[in-house]
């Protein structure tokens, strides 16, 4: 059986990487992303099925979901997300804060609201199984200084996804939560911070953090694994990263 995949976020990073990483595994795509340059030209290269929306906006959601009906989907995989600055919170911006919330909570529950009644559809005329998959980050355990804003967003993201696992107990549908550490994309930190000088400075001298590829790794096992096995939630970090305020700088070596 081919699979069908949405993929959010997929005009770059994390989620062109999932894009990838599900084509060569055979399956159909859709990416979802804001820029519909970056996803003519992902198409054009994976032969991927496209669709240009902004998830904080109800409308493109339902036109999102309207142009899926009456094909079979099997999983949403919501990778779309982000930061906006590193704020104490006594100077955090509120405007800044509510559009993080709407960027990676509030989105996951649009997206759940509009595409699960289509997932149920592709379960009950199977035999098969559908998937939801959340891209969260370890910063929705741990909370840091100058993190709170998103710490609060992505805290809020992985609630949803646990109550939605409940929720959905006794359906044939997987709720995944995939939780990454530190990741090397070439936009997260630069848009989080603002320059690459800063973006540059968060990987300086750590010795292989993540990489787009790794994570989408991780995200096409979850949705291969067979249907009866469900990974809750998988956190990963670079081995440099020993916890999400405990990062190595320089060479890792055997203690001697």
């Amino acid at each position: 059986m081919t699979r069908r995949a949405v993929v959010t976020g997929a005009s770059s990073g994390i989620g062109r990487a999932t894009v990838l990483a599900l084509r060569e595994r055979g399956w159909e795509v859709t990416g979802v992303a804001r820029r519909a340059d970056r996803l003519a030209a992902l198409a054009e290269e994976t032969g991927a099925d496209v669709f240009a929306a902004d998830l904080t906006q109800q409308a493109d959601i339902d036109a999102l979901a309207a142009y899926l009906g009456g094909r079979p989907l099997h999983s949403l995989v919501h990778i779309a997300g982000g930061a906006l600055g590193a704020d104490r919170v006594e100077d955090g911006d509120p405007d800044g804060w509510l559009r993080m919330y709407e960027m990676n909570a509030l989105s996951a529950q649009r997206l759940v609201r509009a595409l699960l009644p289509q997932l149920r559809a592709t379960a009950a005329a199977g035999p098969t199984h559908a998937d939801t998959l959340f891209l969260t980050s370890t910063a929705a355990q741990t909370a840091y200084p100058g993190g709170a804003g998103y710490n609060a967003a992505k805290a809020a993201e992985s609630m949803l996804v646990a109550a939605l696992r409940q929720e959905l107990a006794g359906e044939p549908i997987r709720v995944i939560e995939i939780a990454p550490g530190m990741v090397h994309t070439e936009e997260f930190s630069l848009v989080r911070l603002g320059s690459a000088d800063a973006a540059d400075r968060v990987y300086e001298g750590v010795e292989n953090p993540l990489t787009a590829d790794d994570v989408a790794d991780v995200v096409a096992y979850a949705l291969t694994a067979p249907g009866h096995v469900n990974l809750d939630l998988v956190t990963l970090r670079p081995v440099a990263q020993a916890a999400q305020h405990l990062v190595h700088r320089g060479p890792l070596a055997p203690r001697a």
